[in-house]
């Protein structure tokens, strides 16, 4: 487990680097709410964003997820123990006014990077076009 990156993936560089060329700053691996033991993959502090780009295996995507076939008994506890936390992590953040977006490893950096653009600035006031 130890080969696998908790942050700075090739999706979340990919998202990180069309954000940054929109102009918008933003902190990385932070955690959102002092005392909350999570950390988001980019935090947009003064309008209160939270990005998380989730593992497909890790978070078990819907459309990618694999039951793991060794160690089962002790990987699927592990891995509903991960879904259980994201549900957390989302109601806690949402409980301190924060907005929570999620996105899969597998959509394109592209839509993601627009989505986290044009929500951010909608919440700062400003037209996204």
């Amino acid at each position: 487990m130890r080969a696998n990156r908790s942050r700075d993936t090739a999706p979340e560089l990919a998202v990180r680097r069309l954000v940054h060329a929109s102009g918008l700053r933003y902190r990385v691996a932070a955690h959102p709410i002092k005392g909350l033991r999570r950390t988001a993959d980019m935090v947009f502090g003064p309008v209160k964003v939270a990005v998380f780009i989730d593992g497909c295996f890790w978070h078990s995507c819907p459309q990618h997820a694999t039951s793991p076939k060794a160690h089962s008994d002790y990987w699927l506890p592990k891995l509903q123990r991960n879904r259980e936390r994201d549900l957390e992590t989302n109601a806690a953040l949402e409980a301190a006014g924060w907005l929570v977006l999620r996105f899969w490893e597998h959509e394109p950096a592209d839509d993601v990077a627009r989505s986290v653009i044009e929500t951010v600035l909608e919440r700062r006031g400003h037209s996204s076009t």
